[in-house]
């Protein structure tokens, strides 16, 4: 069964029918709901459950597919949209990180996205429009759609709805705190940068929360420490995590070391619910992390960040 929804600009309505037959499971959802959108061009999300679990769908034109893992009660759950690095797929990013098996026990939804190649280039391999180019797909207004089709369906709580992503994946969490932070509310980036071009309109930032896990010798992630920033367009990560301290009105309130040697800072302030958590890995490379080498349980650490949000 298929539900249809359309979405227009942010004075018109969002709304989602069940339509057609086949075997695939019936999906029902509210009769329509206000969103906010900054698409001029009136666009689609239509969504088909493929098997227990498994979902397909179609934004705009473009396919793509996700992986859902539920709580035993999704009503005002919080819910988190796991985003995989360049070539890689939903079902590649779960069988890595396993990140629902520590976070469905503590009640969260997980759903595990697959992106899409660029349409200008279709050599290029899957991934997400983190805004590193200047075209693409309109990946923050599917995410976006995404996320309320969700909310609408199984009652999650757009309140605590959080993106997670890894390295291309990651770059584009920086891209959704920039532009969609509306709807997550808090994102994560594991060995993630922010794009040039998201940067450059930094002072248009609103207040989100923000976890940032960076390697010490990520050989990918601009940083200050190592120099590599000299040589990128991209700015410094040091530079990025000061904004949004400041753009957050926080105030370092913990600085502590943890697993085998990785420093955790800690940024928040009285009566603020956006956080600032960085994570300098130690020996750390271009990776998810790796508890036995690290002594870091990069799942558990994400929740405990999530859960302050």
């Amino acid at each position: 069964m298929r539900s249809r929804v359309l979405i227009f600009a942010a004075v018109f309505m969002f709304m989602v029918t069940g339509c057609g037959k086949g075997n695939t499971e019936k999906v029902t959802a509210a009769d329509s709901v206000t969103i906010e959108n900054d698409t001029a061009a009136d666009k689609s999300l239509e969504v088909t459950k493929d098997s227990d679990g498994k979902f397909s769908c179609t934004y705009d034109g473009v396919h793509h597919e996700f992986i859902m893992d539920m709580p035993e009660v999704t009503e005002q759950a919080p819910l988190v949209i796991m985003l995989h690095g360049s070539g890689n797929t939903a079902e590649d990013f779960r069988s890595m990180t396993h990140f629902e098996q520590a976070a469905v026990p503590r009640g969260y939804g997980v759903v595990y996205v697959t992106g899409a190649q660029d349409p200008n280039d279709r050599t290029a391999p899957v991934g997400w429009n983190s805004g590193i180019g200047a075209d693409g797909n309109d990946d923050v207004g599917f995410l976006k759609a995404l996320a309320e089709y969700l909310a609408q369906e199984y009652s999650f709580d757009k309140e605590r709805t959080y993106a997670v992503g890894f390295s291309n994946g990651a770059f584009m969490t920086h891209r959704l705190a920039a532009q969609a932070s509306g709807t997550f509310r808090s994102v994560v980036s594991v060995a993630g940068m922010m794009p040039e071009s998201i940067w450059a309109k930094r002072n248009d930032l609103s207040p989100c929360g923000i976890f940032q896990i960076t390697g010490e010798k990520d050989d990918v992630v601009p940083k200050n420490s190592d120099g590599s920033a000299k040589f990128s367009k991209a700015p410094a990560i040091e530079d990025v995590m000061a904004h949004w301290v400041q753009v957050n009105g926080l105030a370092m309130t913990d600085k502590t070391l943890v697993g085998k040697g990785s420093q955790l800072t800690k940024y928040s302030a009285d009566g603020r619910r956006e956080q600032v958590w960085v994570l300098d890995v130690k020996d750390g490379r271009h990776s998810w992390g790796d508890e036995k080498i690290t002594g870091i349980d990069t799942n558990s650490l994400i929740l405990d960040f999530l859960d302050t949000q």
